[in-house]
């Protein structure tokens, strides 16, 4: 059960915080973004539980942000392409592909990774009892 509530407890901030970088980027939000953020939150959050803390926070990043494209890309084909409820349309963006990533949103990606990364680390730690957090920047 609190393992549970814990993975709750991260996809609800997780997605929350999505919906709400959606809302100050372009002004409004699809309930399909929370979910997308919950899931992209919990996968972040991820890394470090499997893969060694040695590995580099950039390299992490980097990682995040291609499991946060790779993630975008099959709901964007869900939500945009089958079901048609068109909540983005990168397909004005260079490099787009089936416009429902681009490399532009990609990079945007990495930074966010960093803080997410961080975030649910600290979370884990604060109110999970999970181990301190520790990073290797190079």
């Amino acid at each position: 059960m609190r393992l549970y509530l814990k993975y709750l407890f991260l996809f609800v901030t997780g997605g929350l915080l999505y919906n709400l970088l959606e809302i100050g980027f372009r002004g409004w939000s699809h309930w399909t973004m929370f979910v997308l953020g919950g899931i992209c939150f919990i996968c972040l959050g991820l890394i470090n539980k499997i893969i060694p803390w040695e590995m580099p926070l950039w390299q992490q990043a980097l990682l995040g942000a291609g499991i946060i494209t790779a993630l975008e890309f099959i709901t964007g084909c869900i939500v945009n392409l089958w079901l048609g409820w068109e909540v983005w349309n990168y397909s004005r963006m260079p490099g787009n592909i089936q416009g429902q990533i681009c490399p532009q949103f990609f990079a945007l990606w990495i930074p966010i990774s960093v803080a997410g990364i961080i975030l649910d680390d600290w979370l884990r730690y604060w109110l999970f009892s999970e181990e301190r957090p520790h990073y290797t920047i190079i």
